[in-house]
């Protein structure tokens, strides 16, 4: 049987083309590649193994970035909870105070830009101590209205924390919108935020002594939650700012969730913030007849009034060198103001940053010497930099000023914890903050007073302040311990 022969080619071409082409490719001898070729085989293989690499270096490196993360967060929770503060639950308000801060710091960074930094040049002066008016808002209501609320309802401090966080949220979220739509509501809503976050500063501190470990001081424990709240803001502010990239409304929802997140932790706050036990015998005194329920212990009102004299200078100096550097700069510095009041101020925030780490590792500070201390180490910085008026007795002076600020502060705290009945904390400490700020407005005011053309004068003039200041809390120091009443009788049991 024979077949027929096969048709001819239907390809493209005639005769030889078409398929016979790819039949001759597919059938020709395998010969080597050439020179280019292989380069150029060589470049893929080397491009696609760099890629390869490449994907596996970032993986690497984010798992390693995850695992920093998780590592660091463990050393964190591990040096929180350090000298018994995870028994005594102590870990848990610090870990709380550092949500409070990194909530505080979104709302700082949204709020840079709107009618609380407006203004605030070397040619609107009236502007700016308008600004220094509205920070007493807070206070003038913190102080009479709040501080004696949360006394009377001491027994449920942790849901007054709670609050001053939810608060925050919801305020924050109505910002967000008033900045949006340029609302007038805008301005009670900033203020109620202020006042939450004083009301919160009251009530936290009121907590500290029902945690604070036998292991640890007052002004240790104290130290311990501020260092914490250093670390939160730090963390915090880079990512507020970059929500504040995409709009002041978008650092503002971020502060929602992080006060949000607040609520919670303060909700689960161990359950002896709210004990009342022992709460008599806190100060070490019971009250004597005729003795005013809210007075203040003398040994308290000394160290407040020492606390005046750095918070003055701080106020003084942050308006005063603020105005001063810009119109009339250190010589060589004259095209470069921005960068001065940076290295001045800059100074000033990392001294507070030392005087938290100096009260959170020392193993003992006696508050009564440091409010003395500080203020007479600001008088001598401040005489120092009068005379040697340029760049380094200035960052010297900036830098004094923010570590005896904190450092008397704290010991300021600590003073109120151990001299005040704890029915009567949060009074205290609102009065205290309120005096303060006070004292850091009037400050202020001075230092917008001042001319500029004279820089020595005005350094002369805080130099001479603080010296008679000095003199007249050294003239009221408590010289002698007031004689402590015998405990009230316990009543018999019946029958």
């Amino acid at each position: 049987m024979s077949y027929p022969p096969p048709p001819p080619p239907t390809g493209s071409g005639p005769g030889t083309g078409g398929d016979r082409e790819v039949f001759d490719q597919e059938t020709a001898p395998i010969t080597q590649p050439s020179a280019d070729d292989a380069d150029t085989r060589t470049m893929t293989q080397s491009l696609g193994g760099g890629a390869r690499a490449t994907a596996r270096g970032v993986g690497g490196a984010m798992r390693g970035m995850g695992r920093f993360s998780a590592s660091t967060l463990r050393a964190a929770r591990k040096a929180a909870g350090a000298q018994g503060a995870d028994r005594s639950g102590l870990n848990r308000l610090i870990e709380l105070h550092a949500s409070n801060a990194a909530g505080d710091a979104a709302v700082a960074i949204a709020l840079a830009g709107t009618i609380f930094f407006a203004g605030a040049t070397s040619d609107a002066r009236g502007q700016v101590a308008l600004f220094l008016g509205l920070t007493m808002l807070p206070f003038a209501i913190v102080a009479p209205l709040i501080g004696p609320f949360l006394d009377r309802f001491s027994h449920g401090r942790r849901w007054a924390i709670g609050a001053t966080f939810a608060i925050r949220g919801f305020l924050c979220w109505v910002l967000a919108g008033a900045v949006a739509a340029e609302s007038v509501w805008f301005y009670p809503a900033a203020l109620g935020v202020l006042v939450s976050s004083k009301a919160y500063g009251v009530t936290r501190a009121s907590a500290v002594p029902r945690l604070a470990p036998a292991e640890m001081t007052l002004v240790k424990a104290n130290g311990r939650v501020s260092l914490a709240g250093v670390v939160g803001a730090s963390v915090s502010a880079p990512l507020a700012g970059a929500a504040a990239y995409f709009g002041t409304e978008w650092a503002l929802r971020y502060a929602f969730l992080v006060f949000v997140v607040g609520t919670i932790l303060a909700i689960v706050l161990p359950k002896q913030v709210d004990s009342t036990e022992g709460e008599q015998q806190v100060s070490g005194k019971h009250p004597v007849a005729g003795e005013k329920r809210t007075g203040i212990p003398p040994k308290v009102a000394f160290a407040l009034r020492a606390n005046c004299g750095p918070r003055w200078l701080s106020g003084f100096l942050t308006m005063y060198m603020a105005f001063l550097l810009r119109e009339t700069p250190i010589d060589g510095w004259e095209d470069r103001s921005t960068l001065l009041i940076g290295l001045v101020i800059g100074a000033a925030g990392l001294g507070n940053t030392l005087g938290i780490v100096v009260a959170s590792v020392a193993r003992k500070i006696n508050p009564a010497v440091t409010v003395v201390a500080a203020l007479l180490a600001d008088i001598a910085l401040v005489v120092l930099a009068a005379l040697f008026y340029s760049l380094i007795p200035l960052v010297a002076l900036g830098l004094t000023a923010g570590l005896t600020q904190y450092l008397a502060k704290v010991s300021l705290d600590s003073t109120i914890q151990t001299g005040v009945p704890a029915r009567a904390h949060a009074s205290a400490f609102a009065r205290g903050d309120t005096t303060l700020q006070l004292a850091w407005v009037v400050g202020g005011f001075v230092g917008i007073a001042m001319p500029l053309g004279w820089p020595k004068f005005g350094l002369a003039v805080a130099a001479v302040t603080l010296t008679a200041w000095a003199l007249f809390v050294l003239a009221k120091r408590p010289t002698h311990h007031q004689p402590t009443p015998a405990p009230a009788p316990t009543p018999a049991p019946p029958g």
